[in-house]
């Protein structure tokens, strides 16, 4: 009997493996290729984190990259300036006279409501812009985008007092040769200051601020 069970429990152990031998994908060496059994690991809706988000928050900064440059000792100018917003994709999607319907507010990405940060006065467009957390929106349109900056922060999508707008700026748009799939900002240095610059679908945008 007790030579029975081993054998059992042999036979057992072999079917196993052959299982999974069966099951396992091989890649070829040197790729990037996942192997999963597909009977057990196809992910589908309820196997999707409900934390991602499929417009994923960034930020960027004026220095470029100034976080790595103060890490390795290397900044060269003092910090001036932070966006931070969540970037939509297009999708196939026709963005702008489309989704964003011109004329009406956009929050400039998605979700909570962007934001840009001034860690010293600056100039646009002849005016002055105190040093201060602003939240940064837009009303686009076909050949020119209007910016405004509102202190009223925190705040969800286009949930956003208008009384509380301190700044607005006109600027022109220019058409890209070639889509932008995920909405980008980010800054660059010119003479006496910086760009923001904003990308999305076909279309730039820029503002200029001096300091």
């Amino acid at each position: 009997m007790h030579r029975t069970s081993k054998y059992k429990g042999f036979l057992l152990l072999i079917g196993l493996s052959v299982l999974l031998w069966a099951c396992e994908q091989k890649a070829p060496p040197g790729s990037n290729q996942v192997t999963i059994n597909p009977a057990i690991s196809t992910p589908n809706d309820k196997q999707v984190p409900l934390g991602v988000d499929k417009s994923p928050m960034d930020m960027s900064y004026y220095p470029v990259d100034y976080p790595k440059l103060k890490m390795s000792k290397n900044v060269q100018e003092p910090l001036v300036a932070r966006v931070i917003y969540s970037r939509p994709q297009k999708s196939g999607r026709s963005i702008f006279g489309d989704v964003l319907k011109y004329g009406h507010v956009w929050r400039l990405g998605a979700n909570e409501a962007t934001e840009i940060e001034f860690f010293k006065d600056v100039t646009i467009d002849n005016e002055k812009v105190g040093k201060g957390r602003y939240v940064l929106y837009c009303i686009p349109f076909e050949d020119k985008w209007t910016l405004i900056l509102n202190s009223d922060l925190f705040t969800w999508g286009l949930k956003i007092d208008s009384t509380k707008d301190v700044h607005k700026f006109t600027i022109p748009i220019n058409r890209t040769n070639y889509p932008f799939e995920v909405f980008t900002m980010e800054f660059e240095k010119v003479d006496k200051g910086a760009e923001l610059i904003m990308e999305w679908d076909s279309v730039r945008a820029k503002l200029p601020f001096t300091f």
